[in-house]
């Protein structure tokens, strides 16, 4: 039985990319940012690409906002965040001096990278992930093949617990977080071929 996977339309996210993915992996997602649809889901996909303050306004704006606390903290619903999906989830961010969800006991911070000019900043590009704990969430993803990555800030998490992976640009980040039913990734699963779709496979099986 097809379970119901939606992925969460604010309109800060590549949703595109995210539903082809998932229908390569046989997932048809509903995609909405409607209340009743996002409470009744089995599991919930939040992508992001953009500024934090904004995407925080936004989903304030909507009402959004409470309906995914409901969702995530009430209900505990499975939830990935993508990206910018996942820097939401912390309590603070750099980018715009915003508050987030505060689901993790973290800091998005911009890179200060050691040589401006050997570590661009975004960071783009494949990268490699080191796994930290055991997480469904990674079962038969080989990390050594590498993840893609877009993204000028990363998160910092004070618990190491919250942390399932981290990549090394310039200096080690956290990559995926995890904690109860909450799951973020810094890199696009939806970008990342056959270890991506393992990913989100994975996700969509937990």
């Amino acid at each position: 039985m097809e379970r119901v996977v939606v992925v969460v339309n604010p309109g800060m996210g590549n949703i595109g990319s995210v539903v082809k993915k998932m229908n390569r992996i046989g997932i048809q997602p509903v995609v909405s940012f409607d209340r009743k649809d996002i409470l009744s889901a089995e599991k919930i996909i939040l992508p992001g690409v953009g500024h934090f303050a904004t995407a925080v306004r936004k989903l304030k704006e909507s009402g959004g906002w409470d309906v995914l606390n409901e969702a995530v903290l009430v209900k505990k619903i499975p939830i990935l965040g993508i990206c910018l999906g996942m820097q939401l989830m912390a309590k603070h961010s750099e980018e715009g001096d915003e508050d987030g969800f505060g689901w993790f006991d973290a800091m998005v911070v911009r890179f200060k990278v050691t040589d401006p000019y050997k570590f661009k900043v975004p960071h783009t590009g494949w990268n490699h992930c080191e796994i930290k704990k055991d997480s469904l969430l990674f079962k038969n993803v080989v990390p050594d093949r590498g993840f893609y990555f877009v993204h000028a800030y990363h998160m910092k998490c004070i618990d190491p617990d919250d942390v399932l992976s981290l990549t090394d640009y310039s200096y080690s980040f956290v990559s995926a977080v995890q904690k109860g039913n909450i799951y973020g990734v810094q890199f696009h699963p939806e970008k990342s071929h056959e270890q991506g779709e393992k990913l989100l496979k994975n996700f969509v099986q937990l």
